[in-house]
């Protein structure tokens, strides 16, 4: 071998050799990059305080949270009012969310983590935009199947969630939080904070059939109630009242809708308390075990009622909750027994 050949020899070696060493160095500055991301936060930049809109798109349901002058609302509910404690959870966990593991992963295996883009397949996740009052959006995230955890005896539970933050579908990651209660139903977003009835003096319920109707009132809020008009022989069975007239004590409501109209055939519930508040609620059958109910609210001299937003919608109730409230009028006496 002449020096020639020995020299070409040595560049092709030192050649391979930076080669190798570059090839080396990109994968270990790969790893040593995926590395310090875990334990960072996943959204480390994400605005919260300029968050004024939330968009949820599961694809087969849109869900859209807005604020408007500090106050949150559901836009699919005509802008009903929406829980604000559940909103603030969600963007303070999103703020402190961190990365726990990562998936090394490409565009054709997003399927495999249910993280396709939002639409009517299996495979499709859950996309949350945040945007700000100009409707610019701030951040997002796709949300795809639960992280199971897999113990020893093989019977795992959901530890966590695959994301893809703000559309990087290079970056398929593991979280901690599975975010269960995030969903695209506008119902389970919504203030539930319902008319509570405290100390009635009377209950009047009137039905369409009126032999049904009837009153219970009382004279102070130790005495015991009475029939209001009682005919002869009628006398009220103590151990029902107390279901009937706690009715309006825990009174809640799965969903609601605009406008309060309701049907001619309505039953028609009113409840004056002590301090001389009125409360007129309409009810009606609505199907799957539910009621629909309005309810208007009269504050006595003329006071603004502090309930009034409830005098503009139509609530979904569960049936059993005033079921005992609904009883005809020969429900609530005592049976008569033969001689």
């Amino acid at each position: 071998m002449n020096r020639r050949q020995f020299n070409v020899l040595v560049f092709f070696v030192v050649l391979l050799g930076a080669a190798g060493w570059v090839i080396y160095q990109r994968g270990n500055s790969s790893w040593q990059s995926a590395d310090q991301t875990i334990g960072g936060k996943l959204l480390p930049n994400l605005p919260v305080n300029d968050i004024a809109q939330i968009a949820i798109d599961s694809g087969t349901n849109q869900l859209t949270l807005e604020k408007h002058n500090e106050i949150w609302s559901v836009r699919e509910r005509a802008d009903y009012p929406a829980n604000f404690s559940q909103i603030s959870d969600l963007l303070v966990k999103l703020a402190e969310l961190k990365v726990v593991q990562h998936e090394e992963t490409g565009p054709s295996e997003l399927p495999r983590f249910n993280l396709s883009p939002p639409g009517p397949g299996s495979n499709s996740g859950a996309l949350l935009e945040f945007k700000d009052q100009n409707g610019k959006t701030v951040a997002s995230l796709l949300l795809g199947k639960d992280h199971m955890n897999q113990p020893a005896n093989g019977q795992g539970w959901p530890d966590g969630r695959y994301v893809i933050a703000n559309s990087n579908n290079a970056d398929v990651v593991v979280i901690s939080e599975p975010f269960d209660n995030v969903t695209a139903n506008p119902s389970d977003w919504l203030d539930k904070t319902f008319v509570k009835i405290s100390n009635p003096k009377s209950i009047a319920v009137t039905f369409p059939e009126a032999t049904n109707s009837w009153k219970l009132e009382r004279a102070t809020e130790t005495n015991d109630w009475r029939l209001a008009g009682a005919r002869p022989g009628e006398k009220l069975d103590s151990s029902k009242i107390d279901d009937v007239t706690s009715s309006f004590d825990s009174l809640a409501f799965n969903d609601v809708s605009s406008g309060a109209t309701a049907p001619k055939n309505a039953t028609t519930v009113t409840v004056e308390t002590f301090d001389g508040t009125n409360y007129v609620a309409q009810l009606w059958p609505s199907g799957e075990d539910n009621d629909s109910m309005t309810i208007s609210i009269d504050q006595p001299g003329g006071k603004p009622a502090t309930d009034d937003q409830f005098a503009h919608w139509t609530y979904e109730i569960p049936g059993y909750s005033v079921e005992s409230l609904l009883k005809p009028r020969t429900n609530l006496l005592e049976s008569k027994t033969k001689n």
